[in-house]
């Protein structure tokens, strides 16, 4: 088999090529020489045939308003399909690795690290994992819905092209219908012309969870099973296929309200419902298809009494379609079977009674079904037509994604008090003890206060109130399941943590000692936070309410770490190693306590705020961490990056299924790489010099001013990208800036100061302390944390360049310009220096592909910089240029495949 016939160099060339044309077409040929121009000019810069780039800032300077929109649209769409090719050409890999059996990480090298331990271990290990992707509505997706879809048709044409045997003519269909897409992509507007709503936002969630990760999911978990049973034939097929259920999907989209004030309650509904209505059409689409497989005759088949049971209770529920199912299938049982279960499907949201009361009772039908077909030798037919369908209702419930809700703990508090003023108490003035006694004994014995709407109180404890009132509608009408998660942001103290408990129980969601319907998970993200840990957590478990809440909810602590505040607080060296540490500590202090941890790691897409390969994060967690469960965020463009492509989205989680299992076995033996002493004690002294270092930066005098002038901060914030607002008051700081617009504006100045400032500083300062570099490269080579911290960094140090963020210095007052910059920039050439040591590497990033995707991508970039450095420099700007100033970003975005 061969996937040679074509390459991402041909696919990047012929879509160049259409692009160009319909650039002439669609404007004149004097915009396409301008293009091709600059284009060309940037390219004998980075060649080395030029000495300067003045050819390219002349040419950009000098064009009108509606060239410069021309010349900035070009560059957009140019990256947006090089996007493309690029993900063709992972296809490609993965689909040639496949097909030689080498794909390196993945399923392969799970089964040969299950292949060495006996079966019962492989069985526990199964058992134990559980990986929950968790897709975040945070506005970092620069793209429009409808830029999307025509991508998405760009991919299918390559695709085809690709992989299809095809006549000329077929050939020539496809080609030109390539051509219309890259037409219609060059007329169709870029930016967006007004702010997505949470509902655009959960709508965009559940495309990638019904259209890709509904088939794949089940796919990857056939396949883990599969490998596993091959490793361990004397292991029961069925069950390996039951402890695989590994992997479980949910979602913030529509129900996070921390810092964003339009999701409100009916947005929450509108997104459970419509969420509910799209995995049980599957489910109907799927079921029809079942019902058209399986025509066998009845004579010639013996059910099984569990058979018989499921559907005697099946036609009970819905009378009369089982009547009419006879009549239309009476030499057929299993039809007769199939149709009354997809009728119960059907009626699950409907008015009409007999539908599934939840997801066990559709599952227990179709396993019995699939039971029969093997009981009457025929295995492929179940294995083939039920079993998927089994592992996704296992996977996706009558919920699609679990919704998580989120808020601000002061939104918590200030509805408390005002819920207890009612009462007649004072809870502001409380502290901290009297305030956990009190909250304490209104949930163990008769609750004090009610969350009826009142006139004393405030909008915010009117919201809050609101979304309680609605949580418990929302249990009735689709299950606990569906949304059982309270996410607290800023937790400090355990009063914030029964705060919550407090809330839900006022609701009737919590009805303690026999009803927990909620996970209160509190997201720790501030230095102070992480350091009381300990106290915080010793203060739940022996409290009460909140321990008997735990053991209703299976002694399973969630804690979230937020990756993104702590790097925006201390800087990349700092925040890994305080989040490695705090990884490992709440590992021992829930081991300490006797409750079972499952750590939600709030990751952002880039690498700024925690991003990069799950898998090789996954593997570079403490061991202590490894329990088999792990929660994380995926986001913004690194979800259509994951996801949008079935192929690309089977790897994604082949590869997450790896990891945890080798994690989790490595935990259960003890076989973990030991992290020596001084390795420890190395990664406190560089932590400790890189957050002083990155925080004297931050608080000098005039820092603020300069990240305002020398990014484009000010365009960022006007975009609309998201529906939630880029700072939490409005004020002009970096604590109140929130994470991802601070990294997006770096990222578009090509500085990417996120993630790399400061580590130079740190490990300068364990070298300065007696420290010596044999000691840090011993730990790049053997300890997977270290490893992975130095790589992220230095991808952020290979996609910086120090050349283009001088362009956007020199917008900043002088003064303030020769007071930061020369300190970015000597920071820069050390860690570089530094990052060259420890790797023994003389290119900064390891990976061939990566580094020629940068190579590509770089001379293409580069205009797109000067020309939003150019439309920044100005004044006053006409609609054109702002609308072409827009355009930068966006091409920006994509062409670093990065916003924030």
């Amino acid at each position: 088999m061969s996937f040679d016939a074509r390459d991402v160099g041909r696919d990047i060339r012929e879509l160049a090529a259409l692009l160009g044309e319909v650039l002439e077409r669609q404007t004149s040929r004097e915009a396409f020489d301008t293009v091709e121009e600059v284009r060309r000019a940037s390219i004998d810069y980075r060649r080395g045939d030029a000495p300067s780039r003045d050819p390219v800032r002349e040419r950009l300077s000098g064009l009108d308003s509606e060239t410069t929109r021309t010349v900035a649209r070009a560059y957009a769409a140019y990256f947006e399909l090089v996007n493309v090719a690029e993900e063709r050409e992972r296809v490609r890999a993965v689909r040639r690795g496949r097909a030689e059996g080498d794909l390196g990480d993945g399923l392969d090298r799970t089964a040969e690290a299950l292949a060495e331990v006996d079966a019962d271990t492989a069985q526990q290990v199964l058992e134990d994992v559980r990986v929950v992707p968790t897709f975040t509505a945070h506005p970092t997706e620069a793209r429009r819905k409808t830029v999307k879809a025509k991508l998405r048709r760009v991919a299918e044409i390559l695709r085809d092209l690709d992989e299809r045997r095809l006549t000329d003519g077929e050939f020539d269909e496809l080609d030109r219908d390539l051509e219309s897409e890259v037409e219609t992509l060059w007329s169709t507007r870029q930016v967006r012309p007004r702010r997505p709503t949470p509902t655009d936002e959960a709508r965009d969630v559940r495309w990638y969870l019904e259209n890709t990760l509904f088939d794949v999911a089940a796919e990857a978990e056939a396949a883990l099973t599969d490998r596993v049973v091959e490793a361990h034939p004397d292991l029961d097929a069925s069950d390996a296929a039951d402890a695989a259920g590994t992997l479980d999907f949910r979602s913030w989209a529509g129900s996070d309200r921390d810092g964003n004030p339009f999701v409100t309650p009916e947005v929450t509904s509108e997104t459970l419902e419509s969420q509910r209505e799209a995995v049980l059409d599957r489910y109907v689409d799927a079921l029809t298809d079942v019902l058209g497989a399986l025509s066998q005759e009845g004579e010639r088949l013996d059910h099984t009494d569990e058979f018989e049971a499921r559907v005697a209770a099946d036609r009970e529920a819905v009378p009369a379609v089982a009547a009419d199912a006879d009549e239309r299938y009476p030499e057929e049982p299993y039809r007769r079977a199939v149709t009354v279960v997809r009728a119960r499907v059907e009626r699950v949201d409907d008015l009409r009674p007999g539908g599934y009361d939840d997801p066990d009772d559709l599952v227990a039908s179709l396993r019995a079904l699939a039971g029969d077909l093997r009981a009457n030798g025929h295995e492929t037919t179940a294995a083939e037509r039920v079993d998927p369908l089994v592992r996704r209702v296992e996977t996706f419930g009558f919920s699609l994604a679990a919704l998580d809700l989120r808020d601000h703990q002061e939104n918590h508090t200030e509805t408390v008090a005002d819920v207890l003023a009612r009462e007649g108490l004072d809870y502001e003035a409380m502290d901290e003890d009297e305030r956990v006694a009190v909250l304490t004994e209104s949930v163990v014995d008769d609750a004090v206060g009610s969350l009826d709407p009142g006139e004393e109180f405030s909008e915010t404890s009117e919201r809050v109130c609101d979304r309680f009132r609605a949580l418990a509608d929302w249990h009735r009408e689709y299950g606990e399941e569906a949304i059982d998660a309270y996410c607290i942001s800023m937790t400090e103290e355990p009063s914030h943590v029964l705060e919550v408990l407090y809330l839900a129980d006022l609701a009737g969601v919590v009805d303690l000692p026999d009803h927990c319907g909620l996970d209160v998970v509190p997201l720790l993200e501030t230095a102070s936070a992480l350091a009381n840990a300990r106290d915080i957590f010793d203060t739940l478990v022996n409290n009460d309410a909140y321990g008997a809440a735990l053991e209703e909810r299976g002694n399973l602590q969630e804690v979230m770490l937020g990756y993104s505040d702590s790097n925006k607080e201390n800087g990349p060296l700092a925040a890994a190693w305080d989040l490695q540490q705090n990884a490992r500590r709440l590992a021992e202090v829930a081991d300490d306590l006797g409750v079972e941890l499952r750590l939600f790691h709030g990751r952002g897409g880039s690498i700024s705020r925690g991003g990069g390969p799950m898998n090789e994060a996954m593997l570079a967690l403490p061991p202590e961490t490894a329990t088999g469960e792990i929660k994380f965020t995926e986001q913004g463009e690194a979800i259509a990056e994951k996801f949008a492509n079935p192929r690309v989205a089977e790897r994604e989680l082949e590869q997450m299924l790896d990891a945890q299992v080798r994690a989790r076995l490595r935990a259960l033996q003890g076989t973990a790489p030991d992290v020596r002493e001084e390795w420890e004690a190395a990664m406190d002294a560089a932590g400790e010099g890189a957050r002083d270092a990155y925080q004297d930066l931050l608080e000098t005098d005039g820092f603020v001013e300069f990240f305002e002038t020398a990014t484009p901060i000010t365009v960022i914030e006007d975009l609309n990208m998201g529906s939630r607002p880029a700072s939490r008051s409005g004020e002009r700081t970096v604590e109140d800036l929130r994470a991802i617009p601070w990294v997006f504006s770096w990222t578009q100045s090509r500085a990417i100061l996120p993630g790399w400032f400061s580590t130079a500083s740190g490990l300068d300062t364990y070298l300065e302390d007696g420290g010596d570099l044999d000691t840090l490269r011993e730990m790049y080579e053997e300890w997977p944390f270290f490893r992975t911290t130095v790589d992220h960094v230095a991808l952020s140090l290979a996609r910086t360049e120090l050349e283009i963020a001088a362009e956007y210095a020199d917008l900043a007052p002088e003064h303030l310009r020769e007071e930061f910059f020369p300190r970015i920039e000597a920071e820069y050439e050390r860690a570089v220096e530094l990052v060259r040591e420890i790797t023994g590497r003389e290119e900064l990033i390891g990976r061939e592909w990566l580094r020629e995707s940068l190579q590509r991508r770089n001379p293409y970039v580069d205009p797109l910089n000067l020309l939003q450095v150019d439309l920044l420099s100005r004044t006053h700007l006409t609609e054109a240029e702002e609308r072409a100033l827009r355009l930068t970003v966006k091409g920006i975005a994509a062409g670093m495949k990065n916003t924030g």
